[in-house]
């Protein structure tokens, strides 16, 4: 995904409505965030599905590495053995 483009990426509901395909069209082609607006206030954004899908993935990971630090604060931690025989037991076809 690259950087928003304040001039560009910003457009109204109203615009995007009108033009819906091309603004579309343009997100996928330039793999920008489009920031949609309502009475001069940002509302919504609209972006590529494959950068979507990749922000939630970074978003769940980084969940999970602040899981993973809180329980080793904690003392929590288990052994790489004991890792991989978890991941083993629910991975491996059975």
């Amino acid at each position: 995904m690259q950087a928003l483009q304040v001039d560009r990426d910003i457009q109204s509901l109203s615009e995007f409505r009108a033009n819906a395909a091309s603004f579309i069209q343009r997100v996928k082609t330039d793999r920008r965030p489009l920031i949609l607006t309502q009475h001069g206030k940002s509302s919504a954004v609209l972006m590529d599905v494959e950068d979507y899908q990749n922000l939630l993935n970074t978003v769940t990971l980084l969940r999970e590495v602040a899981t993973a630090r809180e329980e080793l604060n904690k003392g929590e931690e288990i052994s790489n053995q004991e890792l991989f025989a978890d991941l083993k037991s629910k991975y491996t076809k059975r």
